[in-house]
């Protein structure tokens, strides 16, 4: 058992730090996609299916950019095949799978709105860990390569 010191220290790491900014991101993106699909199937009345397909498609944008910029602090280029195309590979992922759990519930639920959101939420907390592996060692890794040269302290001029 880690002592509340362990916990701390590791929450204060870089590595605790981007596990916080993701679960952050997480959080921020559940509400988000939470808040569209009550939308659209209380209030628009669309099957939970297409209610969830827009949720989805609407949430991952926020995402993406919260994901790269804020909880990796990736600056530059997006790259297209170690960042984005991983990214919306895992989006259509978790868009497939949720999609198919709201339709699941509307038919077997009878409708229930609790059990769509519900059905939502399990859909994509199958992969969120995953997800923070994969962003984690492959996307947003950062490369030295990708790194800008060190300055010299005194001039100023790349070493």
């Amino acid at each position: 058992m880690r002592s509340a010191a362990d916990v701390m220290a590791r929450a204060r790491s870089p590595q605790g730090q981007k596990a916080i900014r993701y679960t952050l991101v997480s959080a921020i993106s559940v509400v988000i996609g939470q808040a569209l699909l009550a939308l659209f199937y209380n209030v628009v009345h669309w099957s939970a299916a297409w209610s969830n397909i827009w949720a989805v498609s609407i949430s991952a944008g926020p995402s993406y950019y919260l994901n790269r910029y804020w909880a990796w602090g990736k600056r530059g280029r997006n790259h297209l095949l170690k960042e984005v195309l991983p990214f919306w590979g895992l989006a259509l992922l978790g868009l497939a799978f949720s999609t198919w759990s709201v339709h699941y519930a509307e038919h077997h639920w009878h409708g229930s709105a609790i059990a769509i959101q519900a059905a939502n939420l399990f859909g994509f907390g199958v992969l969120w860990v995953a997800k923070f592996v994969i962003f984690n060692e492959l996307m947003f890794k950062h490369h030295p390569q990708d790194l800008p040269p060190a300055l010299d302290g005194r001039t100023g001029v790349p070493t």
